[in-house]
């Protein structure tokens, strides 16, 4: 490896099985806003981390997971791919349940009814997405894109939940992108063949975009000084001290969580980028390494692979 940021294989990916969000539903709560945010980043554990804080029963997550409200608000060119997420994944918990042979329950029914007809994304619309959280409990968004947000989105963030609890994990840079590569290629039925197409590939923006710890750390950092940022490796390597560190953030009761051990999504048959690819990934992404290292340490940074 010619790089001096020491470019390596990217770790194995972890399967998880189907998100288990919190099961407990208030269909006669009323809305609220979220007590806590799981940020991002996209590729870096926040699937587990859902999975993880869906069986407490002093959280609650949403059924759909992402909410993707401040990002609809401040990133247009995410609009278009959230109307898909809001079309899709009602039916998917429809499917969910029929393939399990439940029943689904009317008041869930009638609440993704609710929240994907009529005008979306406002302010109120917001807190109604928390409304079927139990009293006892905390709700929850848990959305990777709002780490991208810009200044004026993050200031917002700020304005609207200035008490919220901020949760960010950090993926090695290289590691990251290439789990995100290989994702976007299923998705969107591709498959390089040759080097010259996956040298293109990684110059694609969006891959880099969701990585850029220099930019968007800081940012939230200034205007959530508390908040908690985990790095990925330390899941596999101590599930238990992860969650610990997460409750004590949250101010929640420890709990027995069921299959910590479990591996969080991984792309069935993935492609691999050749080694040449790999290489040149890290050098790009050398200015993302060396932030991590001087931001918040090699040890910090060891711990994200």
């Amino acid at each position: 490896m010619s790089s001096s940021c020491g470019a390596t294989e990217p770790a194995a990916g972890r399967i998880l099985s189907l998100i288990t969000v919190s099961p407990a539903f208030d269909p006669n709560g009323r809305p609220r806003k979220p007590g806590a945010l799981c940020i991002g980043a996209q590729k870096a554990g926040t699937s587990w981390l859902a999975q993880m804080l869906g069986q407490h029963p002093q959280v609650w997550i949403p059924p759909f997971k992402e909410v993707q409200f401040f990002n609809h608000r401040f990133i247009p060119g995410h609009r278009q791919w959230i109307g898909w997420h809001y079309r899709n994944k009602p039916d998917e918990i429809r499917a969910r349940h029929k393939a399990r042979g439940l029943p689904m329950p009317p008041e869930l029914d009638a609440y993704l009814d609710g929240l994907t007809r009529g005008q979306m994304f406002h302010n109120h619309w917001y807190k109604r997405v928390f409304a079927p959280a139990p009293a006892q409990a905390m709700p929850m968004d848990f959305t990777p894109e709002y780490a991208s947000l810009p200044d004026d989105g993050v200031d917002f963030v700020a304005n609207v939940l200035p008490r919220a609890r901020v949760i960010y994990l950090v993926r090695h840079p290289v590691d990251r992108a290439v789990s995100q590569l290989r994702m976007n290629l299923r998705r969107e039925g591709r498959n390089p063949q040759t080097l010259a197409d996956w040298l293109a590939e990684i110059d694609n923006p969006v891959l880099h975009e969701r990585g850029d710890y220099a930019r968007y750390l800081p940012r939230w950092q200034a205007r959530f000084p508390d908040m908690l940022v985990l790095p990925f490796g330390r899941i596999a390597r101590d599930p238990q001290g992860v969650m610990d560190m997460v409750e004590a953030h949250l101010g929640i009761g420890p709990w027995a969580y069921a299959n910590m051990a479990e591996k969080v999504f991984a792309n069935p048959n993935p492609v691999q980028p050749p080694l040449e690819a790999i290489t040149a990934l890290t050098e790009r992404l050398c200015p993302q390494i060396d932030f991590l290292n001087s931001h918040l340490g090699t040890d910090f940074t060891a711990q994200t692979r």
